[in-house]
């Protein structure tokens, strides 16, 4: 464990290549000032207008959130609505803040099932617009507006169809002002025969629900001692984890021929972290369950594993080994910490949610492989605590790695008051559910292989090409 102010640039060289959002920025500044020099010396760049050019850009990767009626501040769907905050807008887009999509895109995976992201030109084409004074343009070129599924819509529903079954949870209701609240229910699953899911997607009851909800976990109880993954202790009943939902996150889509079992009798033990926000809500969280058809059983099952970075916890389960909460951050200060998981058997990670609090700054995860050979899978340098954002791996960038391959996750925390999301630079942090506390850890579903299954895929695969550049 390291606690320095300088271990960005002096401990790792990752982060210093990368830099924070603030380096990040500086770049494209420079380049849209570049661009919008350019543009004013009378370049051959065409004039950008908001009908034509960045309404398209707004509906493919903006309004989702940004309308009236979803989790956005403001609509960016028209024009009036727009062009009050092209400055603001024109900042976050050149610092990669919006849309909230933090993963470095210079290493590790680079192919994404769900990739927000804009790329170099749509930023080009918002820095240009809004440097030219942010002009309308002809109403003819305005493409026609984007029919948005309703609120209670499952975001899955477009691609999969409505869910087979929908468990809820008891509703809380949490006063105007109080303490943070940890809501354990359990809610029962409707099966009368063993049935294997292929996508799950989890949500507060009401749009009002997810102003109190910091997240919630659906863990999976029934008798299969099979659940909890190799390597995890089952207790007395088989408890795995069947979905993390924190702000941000969409749905679990399981890759082909994998899934995870549901037996009859089986139950969800909610755990939910509830807090205050001025005003009296009650609200519950419910689970979308999709079904493979009856009698169709996938060869691999999948397990959710929180690999920490944090020593003195199994990532298996996420349950504290009694050696202690190794997170200490001291007033204004950043510190590292990392921790090391070894594959019991040859496995396929499928996606990346790294999951910190307010102090929470970068995480990496690194595969150091039997011979000691070490490959970066992902790497998040500017981590936001409002998006917790799940990195949703393509099938054929998704990384496949032997038996004893060991998961290194690294975790750095900003504890100064150059962190705009840290509420006290002056108070020490340990490890805690509160927002206030920290933990850290990176959300993967691990799919276990057999040696037979990860010797077929290395055969076609170049060693180094384990994880897709």
């Amino acid at each position: 464990m390291t606690n320095a102010s300088n271990v960005f640039n002096a401990e790792f060289p990752v982060i210093r290549a990368a830099g924070f959002a603030l380096l990040a920025g500086c770049f494209f500044i420079s380049s849209a000032a570049e661009i919008s020099n350019k543009a004013a010396g009378g370049g051959d760049l065409k004039p950008v207008t908001f009908t034509k050019d960045v309404a398209p850009i707004l509906q493919e990767r903006c309004q989702e959130c940004h309308r009236v009626g979803s989790m956005a501040p403001m609509s960016l769907v028209t024009y009036d609505e727009t062009r009050p905050w092209a400055k603001a807008i024109r900042q976050r887009v050149i610092t990669r803040q919006m849309p909230p999509w933090h993963i470095d895109k210079s290493i590790g995976v680079q192919k994404f099932k769900n990739d927000m992201s804009l790329t170099d030109a749509q930023i080009d084409t918002i820095v240009r617009w809004v440097d030219a004074g942010a002009p309308q343009g002809d109403l003819k070129d305005l493409p026609a507006p984007v029919q948005w599924p309703a609120d209670n819509e499952w975001k899955a529903a477009k691609e999969l169809g409505q869910p087979d079954i929908i468990v809820k949870s008891e509703p809380y209701t949490m006063a105007a002002h109080h303490q943070d609240v940890w809501w354990r229910p359990v809610s029962d699953i409707p099966l009368t025969e063993p049935r294997w899911v292929r996508a799950v997607e989890m949500r507060p009851g009401t749009a009002a629900g997810r102003r109190i909800t910091h997240h919630a976990v659906a863990n999976l109880a029934q008798d299969d001692p099979g659940d909890i993954g190799p390597g995890g202790d089952p207790g007395l009943r088989g408890r795995g984890l069947l979905m993390e939902w924190a702000i941000g996150k969409g749905y679990d889509l399981y890759r082909p021929d994998t899934g995870k079992l549901l037996r009859p009798g089986a139950q969800i033990s909610w755990d939910i972290h509830i807090h205050a926000v001025g005003e009296e809500i009650r609200d519950n969280v419910e689970l979308g369950i999709w079904l493979y058809p009856k009698g169709q059983e996938p060869k691999y099952r999948t397990y959710l594993t929180g690999f920490q970075a944090l020593r003195g916890f199994q990532s298996s389960t996420g349950s504290q080994v009694r050696g202690g909460r190794n997170i200490d951050i001291p007033p204004n200060t950043i510190a590292r910490f990392d921790n090391y998981t070894v594959l019991k058997q040859a496995a396929q990670l499928e996606n990346f949610q790294p999951h910190m609090h307010l102090r929470g700054k970068a995480m990496q995860v690194e595969a150091v492989l039997p011979d000691g050979t070490a490959q970066v899978v992902s790497y998040v340098g500017n981590f936001n605590f409002n998006w917790m954002t799940n990195y949703i791996y393509a099938d054929d960038a998704a990384p496949v790695f032997p038996k004893g391959t060991m998961i290194h996750v690294t975790a750095w925390y900003d504890n100064t008051t150059a962190n705009p999301n840290n509420p006290d630079p002056d108070q020490w942090v340990g490890f805690g559910d509160r927002t206030v506390d920290e933990m850290g850890h990176a959300w993967m579903n691990v799919t276990y292989i057999s040696d037979e299954d990860y010797s077929a895929w290395a055969a076609t695969h170049k060693k180094s090409n384990a994880v897709a550049q």
